[in-house]
Parts: structure tokens; C-alpha cells; sequence
């Protein structure tokens, strides 16, 4: 009989397979791996803030000791800028025969570098040196404070009296107004071809703002006591008395300046009506008026006049200490103190 089954049979059933055995899920990591690796994360946290707290203390260290060589530096500078001013503007061991110069340079004023005061120490130190044969002073200034330029010319007076020995003067772009008041305290006066000199005269400058105050509205409180305590204030008017009480000071400083031009130059003053006129000319036709000598540069003044070529600067410099105080703010309301003192009289 063969395997054939009718289609009426039912089939063989397939031999059944054992159902599968569950597998059991991964065991779950241990709680200490999630410490340590916290652990670690905290580790390198501390390290970064504790690298970040080095460097800063190494940097703090750093500018701690920048600071305290600055300061070292700076202390340093002052003292021995402090011991170079001993010395005024003398130049270091002249050795011989020699001209002695003084510059007088920019605006003649108490605050500026040409004040009577630095002037003057500079003259001192020249006539004091014994081996200056004569003292010139080199002239480039518009002028300036009459009071200052009288110091001067008193001193300069003084100083050739107490030690006899010649003062030139040597006169480069401007010598003028209280520069030339200076200047005729000179034993003689070179000028440049081209110099300006002159403007014997005197001025008092200053602004009027009442009728820009009338337009804005704006009104005038001031208090006196005293008729002329307000006297030339530019915010209120100028009284014609207060006018004329001005102009006859002015007067009589200019009246002061002519006489000492008049003794200073003496018989080669060749005096015309503008003299005296506040003019100024070019250095020819200063030398054909009288009010310079002739043609010289500290050069030839000093090989030809003095005859001592070689010239040794006194002119008092600066010194460190000064420029340090200045640069740290030691003068920094002198700008505006020098604009509220008005009006200033000027030469």
C-alpha cells in the first residue's frame, strides 16, 4: 500500500517544535557607575576652576610687581630730576672761556617758560659762572606781561652792574613789545634783516556781551560795593568814566615803557612820531631808527663781538620732576584759572 492518502483523509500533522525559553532581560547597571562617573565630571570642574584660580593669582602677581617697579621707576625719575634742578640752567663744568646763552622764547607770563622767574635764575647762573665772557640773550617773543618784562630789565640792570660783563641781545623772528622791553636792557641789539621789532605800546583787551545777553533775555545780577568793583566786567555796559579811568592806567605804563627805551638806547634812539606809536618794523628799518644795533646770529655775535665761539646754553630746562607732576594732572585747572583772569594787560 502506498504513502497516497485519499483527499477525504485528513493530513499528517507536523511534528511539533518545543516553544521558546524566554530570555531573561540584561541585569541593570549598578548604581555606582552613575556616582563615579559624577564623581568625575566634579573632578574635572574643580580642576578647570582651580587652573582658572592659578592663572589669576600668577597674573594678580604680575601686576602687583609691574606696580611696584613703576612706582620704583617713577620715584626714581623724581629724585634725581629733583637733583638735576639744583643746577638750574647751568650747563654741566664750563672748562673755559665761553658766551653764555639765555632764550627767551613765546609769551612773556608768570605761568609760562618765559617768566621772570626762570629768566632771571638763568642770568644769575651766566653772570655767576666765571668763565662766561659776556651773556647773550636770544630773543623770539611776541611780548607779554609788562610786569614780568620790568623784573627782567630791573635785573639784567643789576646783574651787569654787580659783576661787569657785557649783555647782547640777539633778536631771531619777533622781538617785540615786552621783549623789546627787555631787550634795551641790552648792551647792544642784533637783529636779522627780517626781524619784527618794535610795538612800543601797550593794550588791555577784553570782550562786551550785553547785547547778545538783551537778545537772549538774559539779565545781569551783579552786586557791588564799591562805585568801580565791577569795573570792565563784559557782561555789563562800560561806563565812559570807567573808560577813562582804564585808558590813563594804560597811559601811564606806556609812559613807563617809553622811558625805559629812551635810558636803554639813549643817543642812537632816532625818535619820530611812531616811535612810541605801538609800530613795529623789520629788523633794516629798526637799525636805521635807532631801536637796534646792527645785523648779527648768536653765531657771529658770539665769534665777532664777544669773541668767545663757544657758547654754552643757561636757560632753565624743564626737569623730569615738573614734566612727570604736570603729566599726572599736578596743573591741570591752570588753563582755566589763566582764562578767568581778565583782563590781563599785555605788551
Amino acid at each position: 500500500m502506498t504513502n497516497e492518502f485519499e483527499p477525504t483523509q485528513t493530513p499528517p500533522l507536523p511534528e511539533s517544535t518545543p516553544a521558546p525559553v524566554p530570555t531573561p532581560a540584561p541585569a541593570a547597571a549598578p548604581a555606582t557607575l552613575n556616582v563615579n562617573a559624577d564623581l568625575s565630571r566634579l573632578e574635572l570642574v574643580l580642576a578647570q576652576v582651580t587652573g582658572e584660580l592659578m592663572r589669576d593669582r600668577r597674573n594678580e602677581r604680575r601686576w602687583r610687581l609691574a606696580g611696584r617697579l613703576a612706582w620704583f621707576f617713577l620715584a626714581l625719575a623724581i629724585v634725581w630730576g629733583l637733583v638735576s634742578s639744583q643746577r638750574g640752567g647751568k650747563a654741566s663744568t664750563p672748562n673755559g672761556p665761553h658766551t653764555a646763552l639765555v632764550e627767551i622764547r613765546g609769551e612773556i607770563a608768570s605761568e609760562g617758560d618765559a617768566s621772570a622767574e626762570n629768566i632771571i635764575s638763568a642770568l644769575r647762573s651766566a653772570f655767576e659762572e666765571k668763565n662766561a665772557v659776556a651773556v647773550v640773550i636770544r630773543i623770539n617773543s611776541p611780548g607779554g606781561s609788562p610786569v614780568q618784562a620790568g623784573i627782567v630789565y630791573d635785573e639784567i640792570k643789576r646783574l651787569k652792574a654787580l659783576h661787569h660783563k657785557k649783555l647782547y641781545a640777539v633778536c631771531e623772528e619777533v622781538c617785540a613789545s615786552g621783549a623789546y622791553y627787555m631787550a634795551v636792557g641790552a648792551d647792544e641789539i642784533f637783529v636779522d634783516k627780517a626781524s619784527i621789532v618794535g610795538s612800543i605800546g601797550v593794550l588791555m583787551d577784553g570782550f562786551g556781551f550785553t547785547g547778545t545777553m538783551e537778545k537772549l533775555g538774559v539779565e545781569r545780577r551783579l552786586i557791588t560795593a564799591g562805585a568801580n568793583k565791577g569795573m570792565l566786567d563784559p557782561f555789563s555796559p562800560l561806563k565812559p568814566e570807567q573808560r577813562a579811568l582804564a585808558q590813563a592806567m594804560i597811559d601811564q605804563i606806556h609812559q613807563q615803557f617809553i622811558a625805559v627805551v629812551k635810558e636803554g638806547r639813549g643817543a642812537r634812539l632816532h625818535e619820530t612820531p611812531d616811535t612810541f606809536s605801538g609800530l613795529f618794523w623789520n629788523g633794516e628799518d629798526a637799525v636805521k631808527q635807532g631801536l637796534a644795533d646792527g645785523f648779527g646770529s648768536l653765531d657771529s655775535v658770539a665769534r665777532d663781538v664777544v669773541k668767545a665761539e663757544d657758547v654754552i646754553d643757561y636757560t632753565l630746562q624743564e626737569n623730569v620732576a615738573e614734566r612727570l607732576a604736570k603729566r599726572f594732572g599736578a596743573s591741570i585747572g591752570a588753563g582755566a584759572v589763566h582764562e578767568l583772569e581778565a583782563p590781563v594787560l599785555r605788551r
